[in-house]
């Protein structure tokens, strides 16, 4: 698969407006091959923005949409036996593609990539790394899951630069590719956040996870390096026997990288890594363990330590995470987290309790996640949300999705929750909840949502009848 321009190959993706699918279609374009795709559902922004650079996109799904002239078929990870498009693929033996192995052949081949994995923090951790090499001048390529606000995108690809800077998802490749995404991206660096149970519906135990992240050591070269969570006991234990160099970041006083001297201010937060004091406009002991993996990274990738710290505290977050949403005549703020792992929401409820110190605390969640629709959190998501002075809990979506045995019970939540002292509610909807919380919320008071999806616009509609 050449990616080289002067021999253009034409690209056909399908599930085209995916948001990496789109972004790398986009990027292909640029490099100066043809590219064309499909989807089932065609809408802005992708739609504008992949129509604007001349690609072309036809909807539904049709067998008759598939070019006669397609190099290659890039099957997206939605996509999935059965679907009318797949089965003429496979039926007429075209060559068909991954995205992650489009990426690997186009864009990370003989680069210096380097990949932050863990279950929590990666998007935080990947978009401030990217942030402190373009501060240095490296100006990297970068692919993150979510929207830096310092870049105002997600995704660029095709830069003349070394460097590449992934979010290293373990999620499934594709349907005929069940590895892990992160074991295609050919990494220098990797950084390792943490490891902990998720994505039921990919994974059957927490060892089926550890063995993922071992593929992905086993692969960094010996002059690479591994950044790893020194205080997580799963994040050691798959770094045990690694060929690279592993340098462990954390609290306790067997990491190489200490973290000390830790304030939480309301608005920011300060900490000293080897010696040199850092700031970041944000709060809570998860974000500090984010910037110090970043800065970490860099270090292994050979950046100095003196040419970090002024970037490190220019960067302005990412959006979707304790993103301020608005606030209302009364003094209640709406914020807007991508939290959906019991793990990630009690650590931003603890780092809300600092930014907002004094004022009610209202958790709003949506339990859409593959995992979290199901009872593998049963027992652990009342004591994340038992944070909070109030709770809302939606419905599960989908319900039917889900066996009535193996499914989330948010009326025992709620329970759970009562029985903790904490005002809990189950309502069926957001719409319910906007309700609810008309009759609940006081001047003065912070609440933050917790969804991995729109949540039927729940913000906006809390700040217009708040």
């Amino acid at each position: 698969m050449t990616r080289q321009t002067d021999h253009p190959k034409h690209f056909y993706f399908m599930g085209i407006c995916g948001t990496a699918m789109g972004a790398v279609a986009a990027a292909l374009k640029d490099l100066g091959h043809r590219v064309s795709g499909s989807d089932n559902g065609v809408y802005p922004p992708m739609s504008t923005f992949l129509e604007g650079k001349g690609v072309q996109i036809l909807a539904p799904f049709n067998p008759a949409n598939i070019p006669a002239d397609a190099d290659f078929i890039v099957v997206g990870n939605a996509m999935s036996r059965g679907n009318v498009e797949v089965e003429e693929v496979l039926n007429r033996k075209l060559a068909y593609l991954s995205l992650p192995e489009v990426l690997k052949e186009q864009f990370l081949r003989g680069k210096r990539n380097l990949v932050v994995t863990g279950t929590h923090g990666k998007t935080t951790t990947t978009s401030m790394l990217a942030w402190l090499l373009e501060s240095a001048g490296a100006e990297p390529d970068f692919m993150i899951g979510g929207l830096p606000v310092n870049f105002g995108m997600g995704c660029r690809l095709g830069g003349k630069t070394d460097f590449v800077i992934l979010e290293g998802d373990e999620y499934d490749t594709a349907f005929f590719d069940k590895r892990s995404k992160f074991v295609h991206y050919l990494p220098e660096v990797v950084v390792v956040n943490n490891i902990e149970f998720d994505h039921a519906d990919i994974f059957e135990n927490l060892a089926a996870i550890k063995l993922s992240f071992r593929r992905l050591l086993n692969i960094v070269p010996a002059n690479g390096a591994v950044v790893i969570n020194g205080d997580d006991t799963n994040s050691l234990e798959v770094a045990e026997g690694c060929l690279a160099q592993v340098v462990k970041v954390g609290f306790g006083e067997g990491c190489d990288l200490r973290i000390t001297g830790v304030e939480y201010l309301p608005e920011s937060s300060r900490f000293v890594l080897d010696g040199r004091i850092y700031q970041i406009a944000m709060a809570g002991e998860f974000n500090v363990r984010n910037a110090a993996m970043a800065l970490a990274a860099a270090r292994a990738a050979g950046f100095a330590p003196e040419m970090l710290g002024t970037a490190l505290t220019a960067f302005r977050g990412v959006a979707r995470r304790q993103e301020i949403r608005g606030q209302t005549a009364r003094g209640i703020f709406v914020i807007d987290d991508f939290g959906h792992h019991p793990t990630a929401m009690r650590e931003a409820l603890s780092g809300m309790r600092r930014k907002f110190p004094n004022r009610r605390l209202w958790a709003i969640f949506e339990p859409r996640s593959n995992t979290t629709r199901r009872r593998v959190f049963q027992e652990d998501l009342p004591e994340a949300l038992s944070g909070a002075d109030g709770v809302c809990i939606a419905s599960v979506p989908n319900p039917e999705k889900v066996a009535v045995e193996n499914r989330l019970d948010p009326d025992l939540i709620v329970s759970d929750l009562v029985a903790r002292g904490v005002q809990a509610f189950h309502e069926p909807n957001a719409d319910a909840i906007v309700t609810r919380m008309k009759s609940e919320a006081k001047d003065g008071d912070v609440l933050i949502v917790f969804s991995n999806g729109g949540f039927d616009r729940i913000h906006d509609k809390l700040l217009d009848a708040l």
